[in-house]
């Protein structure tokens, strides 16, 4: 396979803590996708993306010191947006983005030859990365998910984040599944866990231990719980509205001071709540237009956040004097 020349090395990582050519052993390996990376919304005004907005929301993410962004994931409402849309918006992030931190562009689908497609445009695109979520509504087998993975991976060799989150596809990458992907294909460098059960997140820890895989929170509510199981990374929905501090978060887990990172989590538990008590991404959308980095806007299906659920955001914003 084309991807011999990979076999066991992280894609785009670096060995830090010692001199890996000269017997010495290293201490730490460094991934390029480590920390903690947004997933990052997508402002819409009546008539389409707001590109203004858009710039205002990448600029106060990199100065909050984010470790990198994640566009057209759940988060970002592609479900909603045109393949014209997208390509425009992977144009103009990549452009205004300039290399400062990696960029990451959601190309899942429940069509595997789609999820091919968006990751070959990806690329050519400029992307440090992709994100591909499970198929969802076709529910498919685990040996479904392995194709469905092989095949983008045979046509696309950038690293590849794959995401696991069953409450919304219906479908679950089981650990055993997670460990045989890590196996097989080395562009694979991440999971990102969203299912929500740490049992299973725990043995998928063990599956792909030794691998080049990452296991990476979708959770910002078990980022540290995560990064206790040997997780490197937090794809993030609440640091939308606080890159800074969930940023901090992350960089504490790394340097395994875990309590002080689970205390600063702590902190901002109840807002956490209050960023999902409606679906992802209506209740952080409205906290971004608090903050004057976007309009409330977002396309049917999804609804503006209910007067009684915004109240109670805004009130926890003020306390912790966020607005």
């Amino acid at each position: 396979m084309r991807y011999a020349a990979l076999l066991g090395i992280p894609i785009k990582s670096k060995i830090s803590g010692g001199m890996s050519h000269n017997g010495v052993i290293p201490k730490k390996r460094t991934y390029m996708f480590e920390g903690t990376f947004t997933a990052i919304i997508t402002p819409f005004d009546k008539t389409g993306v707001d590109y203004v907005s858009f710039e205002k929301l990448i600029e106060s993410q990199i100065e909050g010191g984010i470790n990198g962004l994640v566009f057209i994931g759940t988060t970002g409402e592609p479900a909603t947006m045109t393949g014209e849309e997208k390509k425009t918006l992977r144009d103009f992030a990549i452009k205004k983005v300039r290399s400062r931190v990696p960029v990451i562009f959601g190309t899942g689908s429940n069509c595997t030859r789609t999820a091919v497609e968006n990751s070959i445009a990806a690329k050519s695109e400029g992307a440090d990365g992709i994100l591909v979520v499970t198929p969802y509504y076709n529910k498919c087998t685990q040996d479904g998910l392995r194709l469905h993975y092989e095949a983008i991976a045979d046509k696309c060799d950038l690293p590849m984040i794959i995401y696991n989150v069953p409450g919304r596809t219906g479908v679950n990458i089981l650990p055993q599944t997670a460990g045989k992907l890590a196996r097989d294909i080395p562009t694979i460098v991440g999971i990102k866990e969203a299912c929500g059960n740490l049992e299973q997140i725990a043995k998928t820890a063990e599956e792909i231990k030794g691998t080049q895989l990452q296991l990476m929170s979708g959770d910002d509510k078990l980022a540290v719980d995560i990064a206790r199981l040997g997780g490197t990374t937090l794809i993030s929905v609440a640091s939308n509205a606080l890159p800074s501090e969930y940023t901090k978060v992350m960089a504490l887990a790394g340097e395994k001071k875990f309590d002080e990172a689970q205390a600063l989590l702590d902190k901002y538990a109840k807002l956490n709540d209050l960023f999902f008590c409606e679906v992802n991404p209506i209740p952080i959308k409205y906290a971004c237009s608090l903050l004057g980095l976007c309009r409330n806007e977002l396309r049917l299906p999804l609804t503006p956040i209910s007067e009684a659920n915004a109240s109670l955001l805004k009130e926890e914003m003020r306390r912790l004097n966020i607005i």
